[in-house]
């Protein structure tokens, strides 16, 4: 049974359809990105008590969506050489069992209001689900699609911003449906563990990986005018030690540290923001709505940086959404009081946050070339763990202070937004400064032939 999830099995016959390759990855990056939707849960833990009557403060709540990122980058940055050599399919298997039972032992947290139990299960166990989830699909639409890698990457990586869609309102319900039972959480956690699970299943029984020197049909690589596109290889372990790969790296953690800090905090932001006009349902509408931008955005940022390249299109980004974090504290209540508008701007800057996770992986294919693709990616995504837990302690940290020295909440949103555009600048910087791999990092063609070997 578990040689069906070798590697050699997953090779696809002749004939077969690469499109049908992108609906395995959505299966898994549409359960994963559950993860988006975790604000639905802060208000119901929040209100949790222990036997001693005591509850959780939001710091302490917000470590569990930043323990999952964390670990989601930390997993795929030590096992994305693993996934190279064991195939997707395997890599998959592993991510759903992690995912659907890290819920499980959440939930047991939830029960015993054990914040210990739900950060081993939501943040570590489901966190190494995250991760390998993540990234194993990513390598595999490349090589399916060499004549796009940015629709490439776009189409592997959309699901992940879509997965609020689904999981904001299937939490929500779950919740309303168990609240009178004696532990809602828990059961709405078992019931999404499951659900999940099986729904990831489908995607390792269905995708497949190209046999070797596959190309689609007709297709003849084009020689490219842009130097920052590569046809040379570099290894992993000498990727890492460019100065490209922590440019790249210090542009995904700004992207990702100021995008974080919206959705990590969106249902009970624009609550805040917009206090009495805005209901804890119509929030979770939002939190769903900011997912579709988040989906979209990372198909049409990233198909799109196949034309304008990608460091044009993280200038983008950069200038963008500068402006927008500085803009959109002043559409709240005690300025402009226009929801219509915050969430328009809202759903801009989160569609370009996740069109820089889509866009990253193409970007760091044309620099290093495809031959360590995803564990080069894997790496990488260490940023986005450092900014999963940079970005909700700046959020969580200054509403504490305020809540503190009882200050109105809303009032610490525009300092918040204002950082996040900081952040913003520096990310313009590290773009501006990315040049193309020096031949001194190039792997030879010898040196592959003996790595291959063994």
């Amino acid at each position: 049974m578990l040689s069906f999830l070798d590697r050699e099995v997953s090779v696809a016959p002749p004939g077969f359809s690469r499109w049908l390759v992108p609906p395995a990855a959505l299966s898994i990056h549409l359960a994963i990105g559950q993860v988006y939707a975790f604000s639905i849960f802060k208000n119901p833990l929040l209100a949790l008590k222990g036997a001693d009557g005591a509850a959780w403060n939001l710091k302490e709540v917000g470590y569990i969506f930043s323990i999952a990122i964390a670990v989601l980058g930390l997993s795929a940055a030590l096992f994305g050489r693993w996934l190279e050599t064991a195939g997707p399919r395997k890599a998959m298997f592993v991510a759903a069992t992690c995912f659907g039972s890290g819920f499980l032992v959440a939930a047991a947290g939830a029960a015993t209001h054990s914040l210990a139990l739900i950060y081993l299960g939501y943040g570590v166990i489901g966190g190494v689900g995250l991760g390998l989830g993540y990234i194993s699909p990513v390598s595999t639409l490349i090589k399916w699609f060499p004549d796009r890698p940015g629709l490439a990457t776009g189409l592997a990586i959309m699901g992940f911003g879509g997965g609020a869609m689904i999981g904001s309102p299937l939490g929500t319900r779950l919740m309303m449906f168990y609240k009178a039972s004696a532990h809602p959480i828990a059961a709405t956690w078992v019931t999404m563990g499951l659900l999940y699970f099986v729904f990831m299943m489908v995607g390792v029984f269905t995708i497949r990986v190209p046999r070797e020197g596959w190309k689609p049909e007709g297709w003849v690589p084009r020689a490219t005018q842009s130097a920052l596109i590569s046809t040379q290889k570099v290894d992993v372990k000498v990727a890492s030690r460019t100065p490209q790969f922590w440019l790249l790296w210090v542009i995904l953690f700004m992207n990702v540290t100021a995008g974080i800090g919206i959705l990590e905090q969106a249902s009970p932001m624009i609550q805040d923001l917009f206090r009495g006009r805005v209901t804890a349902i119509a929030a979770a509408g939002f939190v769903g709505l900011l997912s579709l931008f988040n989906m979209g955005g990372r198909f049409v940022w990233a198909s799109m940086s196949d034309f304008i390249g990608r460091k044009t299109t993280y200038f983008v980004f950069f200038v963008v959404g500068m402006l927008l974090y500085l803009a959109l504290p002043f559409t709240g209540n005690t300025h402009l009081n226009s929801v219509p508008l915050f969430v328009l701007i809202a759903g801009v800057l989160i569609s370009m946050y996740g069109g820089g996770f889509a866009t990253i992986p193409a970007y760091l294919k044309d620099l290093f070339g495809g031959y360590h693709v995803s564990a080069i990616h894997g790496r990488l995504l260490t940023a986005w763990s450092t900014a999963g837990i940079v970005g909700p302690l700046i959020v969580n940290g200054i509403l504490d202070h305020y809540v503190a020295n009882h200050l109105p909440k809303q009032q610490a949103y525009p300092v918040i937004l204002h950082i996040m555009a900081a952040l913003m600048v520096v990310g313009f910087i590290a773009n501006l400064l990315v040049r193309p791999v020096a031949q001194k990092y190039w792997l030879d063609s010898a040196t592959s032939q003996v790595r291959a070997a063994r």
